[in-house]
């Protein structure tokens, strides 16, 4: 039910149910405000995902040179370095026939994949050194460019 009233002679229309004329938001004024928020994520998103393949490179070289720390303390305690049938493995579960293990060497007891979820390819002999430890990066195969590029570790000829 609608009354009409006056103050300072314009004529009002209240409701009558206590609530207050409200102005909800116009379709157009929507529109608006959804074509703002497009623009910026459309000039921040790439930007933001940049970021975050980038954040994986960097995870998967700190976690290439974090294996040779640990192939280090494995040369040190059993004399050599795993075999590439022993694989990375080597580093949390002892090798059969291996006296001087001493791990295990990785945290958790487990060899992490890479940041896409595939294996690290560990060589040794390596090509230029005892061993390479190598993920494919983000597309998963041998070769690549930008963030699709192998990450490697190539050593030299230390510990020969």
């Amino acid at each position: 039910m609608l009354r009409q009233t006056r103050f300072n002679g314009i004529a009002r229309r209240a409701h009558t149910n206590g609530f207050a004329d409200s102005r909800g938001f116009t379709l157009i004024e929507m529109l608006v405000v959804i074509t703002i928020i497009g623009l910026i994520m459309g000039l921040i998103g790439p930007r933001v995902l940049n970021y975050m393949s980038e954040s994986k490179v960097k995870t998967a070289r700190i976690q290439i040179q974090s294996f040779g720390s640990a192939l280090d303390l494995f040369y040190l305690d059993a004399g050599r370095y795993p075999s590439t049938a022993e694989g990375l493995a080597a580093l949390v579960r002892p090798a059969g026939g291996l006296s001087g293990w001493a791990g295990p060497y990785l945290k958790g007891g487990t060899v992490p994949n890479d940041p896409w979820s595939n294996p690290y390819v560990y060589r040794s002999p390596g090509l230029n050194g005892p061993y390479d430890i190598v993920s494919y990066g983000s597309d998963g195969q041998e070769g690549g460019t930008d963030l699709a590029a192998d990450i490697t570790l190539a050593t030299s000829a230390k510990n020969e």
